[in-house]
């Protein structure tokens, strides 16, 4: 099945009452564990990478995109729609590069832009997609951060500034700060679900929920019904997928044979067992947000 345009996926999310959900992977594993674990629940998914961790100061040097657009290629022989999309780049020759490369979505950060700077950012990237059919979701507002505890208040999202935001750079997608925290890696964020109703009166585009890990799921049929189709997933699934290979780890140790370990694919191996634990959690999330069975239609 060719990927599914995102436009048509979060339509059809939002006249079915259900959110898609954006599982972020990070390398080979945890890709095929998003893909599988939506083929067997028949679910259209979102898959994709994170273009600031990519080229992240803390590397050695910006990772090759086109390694990461290879791995996904698998994404376009899926058995269910799948959008692939670039996350949180403010990098404009990376998300050029991003389109060239195939992905069909693309999320433009804020976090390090002045407004102006963004908004010129997101406008060049809409204009760049358009021929091609590239989504393009932006965002207003900030979310805090959640390891070690909550930092900062965030900067809710200001209705009228979305308002223009939106009419003037076109996008297609609008993330909001309602009380989400990015990277919450205990306890729940506390949502504002007011503010959320101002952003729907003021924005008629779809809307995005990062930092899903922290979401209150009692919360969720609200916020899907007050316009939110696409939630963000990251930090779970990466305690999902350590926790595994730490377990798989405590019983190998040296001289013993290497190979059963990582890369044969049977019990033992750490691979497999964070590839398996990633897609439970995938699964667990599909169920979750009411999508399970309920693809897309293919483009």
């Amino acid at each position: 099945m060719p990927l599914v345009a995102m436009d048509q996926m979060l339509a059809d999310a939002s006249r079915g009452g259900y959110a898609v959900c954006y599982c972020e992977s990070w390398n080979l594993e945890s890709l095929q564990a998003v893909v599988e674990g939506a083929e067997e629940l028949q679910a259209p998914v979102i898959a994709g990478f994170n273009g600031g961790f990519l080229m992240h100061p803390g590397r050695s040097k910006p990772e090759n995109l086109a390694f990461y657009a290879g791995m996904a290629s698998t994404v376009r022989q899926a058995r269910v729609p799948v959008s692939l999309i670039l996350n949180e780049s403010d990098d404009f020759f990376q998300i050029a590069s991003g389109i060239e490369l195939g992905f069909n979505a693309v999320m433009v950060e804020s976090h390090h832009l002045g407004f102006e700077e963004y908004k010129a950012l997101v406008k060049r990237v809409v204009a760049c997609g358009k021929d091609r059919g590239v989504f393009v979701e932006g965002q207003i507002g900030e979310l805090p951060h959640g390891w070690n505890g909550v930092k900062g208040n965030g900067v809710i999202t200001d209705p009228r500034i979305a308002k223009s935001f939106v009419e003037e750079t076109r996008v297609q997608a609008l993330s909001v700060s309602i009380g989400n925290v990015h990277i919450m890696t205990k306890g729940k964020a506390a949502v504002d679900l007011e503010a959320l109703r101002r952003i729907r009166e003021a924005v008629d585009v779809p809307l995005v929920v990062h930092g899903g890990t922290g979401f209150p799921p009692e919360s969720a049929a609200e916020v899907i019904g007050l316009g939110v189709t696409k939630f963000n997933f990251g930090t779970t699934l990466k305690q999902a997928y350590l926790a595994a290979l730490r377990d798989k780890m405590a019983a190998y140790h040296e001289p013993m044979n290497p190979h059963p370990f990582l890369g044969m694919g049977g019990p033992e191996d750490i691979l497999v067992a964070g590839r398996d634990a990633v897609k439970t959690r995938v699964k667990e999330l599909i169920q979750q947000y009411g999508f399970a069975g309920k693809p897309a239609r293919p483009v």
